[in-house]
């Protein structure tokens, strides 16, 4: 929140990451006057804690409903092609970035040398996404939304899945997928990709497809930490951290059939770290509380989130 101390981002800063991934809810904006919304992103650009984390390292960014406009929004809002603006300057999108030329702020990029190539996929979850499917509390359902079976409901859209097909293609040995919604969880009634479970099994029938070895989820949304473990037939394990949030914090964690280790309700940030001097190469995911304490690490090694050649 964007009122709020951040002690968090110098405890990043000064962790020395190659690049920090902001997962959405970077403000809480929730408006359409857009003069207010930039006020409220030049109080986030103003504080010290932003600037020495800016300043050190490179940030990527997404963004999830409160900074795209309105809590819980998706393809309807009036403001997106505003927003999207506003969210390109602050984050010092390239004039001619790929992600200024088409709708929505879906984008990749490549970080490291063909042999340690890592590719971070910006995914946009609110721009294309269809309403969600209120709870009618007639069955095991709870909280706000149940699980929409229509398989015209979609998460990201037609454009952005053609898109996602073709980069997953590209060659790279870690991909990190950045959604601002959880994905690898159990469903729990709040927003998440559970909401719309046939778009979710198309995300792991794209991977299988395009047979993208190394992927891994990084979320935000909840307000609190954890690792989640998705087994799914004819794929590797797909790893999800959470990391949530910054200022932000929850009275209790949801219930999680698919999480490794403990949940963080403390403000934490995630840290996801790979030894390529290994053989085969290391991921290792950490969550780290307000304290500085590792609350949460688990390590994989890449040929067990990879296909056989």
């Amino acid at each position: 929140h964007q009122d709020q101390p951040q002690p968090l981002l110098d405890t990043a800063a000064s962790l020395g990451p190659d690049l920090f991934l902001f997962l959405g809810d970077n403000i809480y904006g929730d408006t359409r006057n857009m003069k207010e919304l930039q006020r409220k992103y030049d109080m986030l650009g103003s504080k010290p804690e932003f600037k020495r984390l800016a300043s050190s390292t490179r940030l990527l960014a997404v963004w999830d409903d409160h900074d795209y406009g309105a809590n819980d929004s998706g393809r309807h809002y009036p403001k997106k092609a505003e927003s999207k603006e506003i969210f390109c300057e602050f984050f010092h999108e390239p004039a001619d970035s790929d992600r200024r030329k088409h709708e929505g702020i879906y984008h990749t990029i490549f970080y490291g040398p063909p042999s340690r190539r890592l590719q971070i996929i910006m995914l946009d979850t609110r721009t294309f996404r269809d309403d969600l499917l209120p709870n009618d509390h007639q069955g095991f359902h709870k909280y706000d939304y149940m699980p929409n079976p229509s398989p015209d409901s979609t998460m990201l859209g037609a454009q952005q899945w053609a898109w996602l097909d073709s980069i997953l293609r590209l060659p790279a040995s870690v991909r990190i997928i950045m959604s601002s919604t959880q994905f690898a969880h159990e469903y729990n009634g709040y927003e998440s990709w559970t909401n719309i479970p046939h778009e979710q099994e198309k995300m792991l029938e794209t991977i299988r497809r395009t047979r993208a070895s190394g992927v891994v989820f990084v979320s935000g949304d909840v307000h609190w930490g954890e690792l989640s473990r998705l087994n799914s037939p004819g794929l590797y394990p797909v790893y999800d951290l959470t990391s949530s949030g910054i200022t932000s914090t929850w009275d209790k964690p949801e219930p999680n059939i698919n999480r490794i280790g403990d949940v963080v309700m403390e403000n934490n940030i995630g840290l996801i770290g790979i030894n390529w001097n290994q053989e085969p190469p290391l991921l290792s995911f950490f969550l780290r509380d307000n304290l500085g304490r590792t609350r949460v690490e688990h390590q994989v090694s890449l040929n067990e989130i990879g296909f056989s050649r």
